[in-house]
């Protein structure tokens, strides 16, 4: 290395290769391609503008990364990708705000700082510009003289969007007397309020075969009457905002065959067999419920090879009886259709059933057949945001930026950085779509070129793992190394329109599995737990690591030791396993705080699995899902709530992360399925709607003292204690990255917060004019409950001689409702020590907290209670 400036700078290659070998191997680039790198690092050459070109795609909301070099042979180059953004997540929204253009740079990379304009109706008959729009009379009149230059002079087919139609002069325009042989009519997007009048006049077409009347004020207030009066009063119409109707037959299949359209409206007794030479029909989303129908038949659509029924009920159709039909179709080779859905749950099934089929939702049915995986979908619509035209560009860009953000995590000798850091890859990188066979591949690069992480630089590297040829589309895997094993399908949700119904299944089949609990508890018993004392009179020794307990404990039948081994009583915030027991001669026969198998309760996600075994889904659980396992249940539960307008703000949290480090708040759905990069995760629902103290979020650390798991022996230490957040409450999306706002834990960020707990009960029951004694009960039956789950579904935890304190972290809803929140083993007790307390629960009184845990230990080991209550 050479000095520069006082610092050694990577000169050579060998320099390079020792200082960054974890790294290269770690980022999987082949070993031929390393020197390369080096010579475009030390140069800082950024030469993919020469190799590609970034292109739009989706009407410009996303965009594609194309090759226009000749070739590139696989393994053959190597580039650098700068980037763009790169930011921890709680500074992400101040960093838009701050930094300046980076919200104009973001918003134009991830294509939301365009005005929409999309199409709202699905296939309605077309638009007219909002600007300019020609007067109604004035296209009346070239539609007549339209249809009389190319045809008969019959007008059949009339468009009239957007054109700010009120009732008034829909009825003044007389559209039946003067156009009687009307098959298609368009209203769409007008100012239609009157629901009988519409009813009244579209009634009064005879041959109506298309009609499209939605996005008016009366189709939205109705509350579907119109859908159910309009085609019952007209028995030939067939498509209604389109959708199906009952009645539908050649001219609908034949319009979603693009037969029929304003060149070509039909006639009024369709039988001209002008169905006998489609080969494709998309019959997606057009809610049919029954696809049984003389039209659609092998007579009538001899030819037809791809159909897609994507999205339609056909519950009115068996398993069976569609298969049959579908089997009778004999060139039919492609389709396209939900699995699970209304040909069953099984793409294998599917297959067997339907032999001539040879393509499957886009994918081989030898491949399918092949690889045993019952497939869920693969032909997948990109999930494009979206955002009202209202909405600042930096919320568009915190909505969007899920599908471009990739991840990292920096360490060096002595520990891991506990925060995620997030970037987004230049214009160039974030091109790159998804492929599940990419002909390319990125990975994070940190270059150090002096040596050491100080000076290190983020870049992201790319590199071709297929021969590629000149424009063709360069893509890469979203999911590199995650598979069926890792829920590769689901995560996928991220990026994609994944079928909602296989989720909302999963989400029901859990739901019903959990409702179907009833676990005998066990009943109350009485204390069975003897004191430990010495008979001789001697206190019992303890040794402790916890400063609190060294300094506090004064009780005159205890007394702290220095060593381990000698102890009577091991009181520590270390686990002691076997490996400690050897190192430290701890013997089973000393009393220990912990219990075996207390993960149940401390693990944020064995907590959610132990109270769902026993409990099923109580009313003070949030709902609650261990990502790693159950992310398809919880993105049914997700499309559940969406679909019902519930609200769907969710809470993830590390398994075993105290402190609330990496933990968010969001209602992003690829938000939280990209959020599981960083590591294992619960999501549980977010309790929206808290009580509130003086317009500020606030939970209620409790101490639980355990004697015995077996019979199930429990106290509640009369103190416990309020934690306040700092910012009043507020549900605003910004807010959620304000740490201040949502979270109450303020010992390590933030300015504390302290309150009196007897001045709290009193001002929060004046303020909401409630009995703090009501609510502490059904805190202690909650707290009963939870250690009541751990007692029969992990019996193993009970220990002759364990005995342990575990803080129980509990918030209320609006209704006063308490839910649990976590249990922490060996929790801090400081507030407690350092604090006097006038006592508002059990008998009253006053805690020094120079005496709590002589209150603890007493209880624990002698069998007295004093300032605690038994549960």
């Amino acid at each position: 290395m050479v000095a520069i400036n006082g610092t050694k700078r990577i000169q050579t290659y060998e320099e390079f290769v020792k200082v960054h070998a974890l790294l290269l191997t770690a980022s999987g680039l082949p070993e031929n391609l390393h020197r390369l790198l080096f010579q475009k690092l030390a140069g800082d050459t950024f030469d993919g503008g020469e190799h590609f070109q970034i292109d739009s795609s989706e009407d410009g909301r996303k965009r594609c990364l194309v090759l226009t070099s000749d070739s590139m042979a696989k393994e053959s180059n190597v580039f650098l990708v700068d980037h763009a953004w790169t930011f921890r997540l709680t500074d992400a929204y101040k960093q838009l705000h701050e930094v300046p253009g980076l919200v104009e740079r973001m918003g134009a990379l991830m294509c939301v700082d365009i005005d929409l304009n999309s199409d709202a109706n699905g296939d309605r008959v077309s638009s007219h510009e909002e600007s300019d729009k020609p007067d109604v009379v004035e296209i009346l009149e070239s539609e007549v003289q339209e249809a009389r230059e190319k045809g008969d002079g019959v007008l059949r087919w009339l468009e009239l969007d957007d054109l700010n139609i009120d009732d008034d002069m829909l009825l003044s325009l007389e559209l039946p007397t003067r156009f009687p042989d009307l098959l298609a009519l368009s209203l769409y997007g007008n100012k239609l309020n009157i629901l009988e009048m519409i009813v009244q006049e579209v009634i009064k077409f005879k041959h109506l075969k298309g009609l499209w009347v939605n996005n008016n004020p009366a189709l939205a207030n109705c509350d579907g009457e119109l859908a159910d009066a309009v085609p019952e009063e007209l028995p030939e119409l067939e498509i209604y905002n389109s959708s199906f109707t009952n009645n539908f037959g050649e001219w609908a299949l034949g319009f979603c065959a693009g037969i029929y359209g304003k060149d070509n409206p039909g006639n009024v007794d369709q039988v001209d067999g002008s169905l006998q030479s489609v080969s494709t029909l998309d019959l997606s989303n057009r809610n049919i419920h029954n696809l049984i129908n003389k039209a659609f038949s092998p007579i009538c659509l001899p030819n037809l090879s791809y159909l897609n029924i994507h999205g339609n009920p056909l519950d009115q159709n068996s398993v069976g009886d569609l298969l049959d039909l579908l089997r009778r179709f004999s060139c039919l080779h492609s389709l396209e259709v939900d699995i699970p859905g209304p040909l069953g749950g099984s793409a294998i099934e599917i297959l067997e059933s339907l032999p001539n089929v040879t393509e499957l939702n886009g994918i081989s049915a030898s491949k399918i057949l092949e690889t045993g995986k019952h497939v869920i979908d693969s032909v997948l619509l990109p999930r494009l945001p979206e955002w009202t035209p209202d909405e600042p560009l930096a919320d568009r860009v915190i909505s969007a930026m899920w599908q471009y953000l990739m991840t990292y995590r920096l360490a060096d000798e002595e520990k891991i950085d506990e925060t995620s850091i997030w970037y987004v890859m230049d214009e160039l990188g974030s091109a790159l779509q998804h492929s599940d066979e990419p002909n390319f591949r990125v990975a994070p690069f940190l270059f150090m070129p002096e040596g050491n992480l100080a000076s290190a630089v983020s870049y992201s590297i790319l590199w071709p793992t297929q021969n590629v040829q000149k424009g063709d589309e360069c893509t890469r895997d979203f999911l590199l190394g995650i598979g069926e094993d890792k829920q590769r399908s689901a995560r996928l949700t991220a990026w994609f329109h994944t079928p909602e119904n296989y989720f909302t299944q999963e989400y029901e089949k859990h739901n019903q599995k959990l409702k179907s609990k009833s676990l005998i508890l066990p009943a109350k018993q009485g204390s069975e737990t003897r004191s430990i004392r010495h008979l001789d009179g001697r206190p019992l020794r303890v040794y402790t690591d916890i400063p609190h307990v060294e300094e506090y404990l004064t009780h005159p039948e205890f007394v702290v030791t220095n060593e381990p081994k000698d102890a009577d009583i091991i009181w520590t915030c270390l686990q002691i396993d076997e490996d400690m027991k050897k190192a430290t001669g701890i013997t089973d026969q000393q009393y220990i705080n912990q219990f075996p198998y207390e993960a149940c309760l401390v693990m944020k996600h064995h907590l959610a699995e132990t109270l769902q075994k026993a409990h099923g889904s109580p009313q003070w659980l949030q709902p609650t899902y261990n990502l790693e396992t159950q992310l398809s249940q919880f993105i049914g539960d997700y499309y559940v709530r969406q679909r019902e307008g519930l609200n769907n703000l969710w809470i993830l949290k590390p398994w075993n992360m105290a402190r609330t480090i990496d933990t968010t708040v969001t209602d992003n759905l690829p938000a939280i399925i990209r959020l599981m990069e960083t590591g294992p995760k619960i999501c549980q629902k977010y309790i929206e709607q808290p009580a509130l103290f003086q317009g500020k979020k606030f939970d209620l650390r409790y101490v639980v003292l355990v004697r015995s798991m077996h019979p199930l022996e429990i106290f509640l230490s009369d103190c416990f204690w309020v934690r306040i957040a700092n910012n009043q409450y507020s549900l605003d999306r910004s807010s959620f990255f304000e740490y201040e706002t949502h979270f109450t834990v303020m010992n390590y960020r933030g300015s504390i917060n302290l309150k009196n707990i007897k001045d709290f009960v009193r001002e929060f029951e004046e303020e909401h004019q409630v009995k703090w004694l009501d609510i502490h009960s059904r805190v202690r039956n909650l707290i009963r409950s939870v250690f009541e789950a751990a007692a029969v579904a992990h019996p193993e935890m009970h220990n002759p001689t364990s005995r342990a304190i575990y803080g129980v972290d509990v918030m209320l809803d609006s209704t006063f409702q308490p839910k649990i929140l976590e249990v922490t083993y060996c929790p801090d007790c400081t507030r407690a020590c350092k604090y006097d307390t006038e006592i508002v629960v059990g008998g009253g009184g006053f805690a020094k907290g120079s005496d709590f845990f002589n209150n603890v230990f007493s209880c624990l080991f002698l069998n007295e209670t004093s300032q605690v209550s038994p549960l």
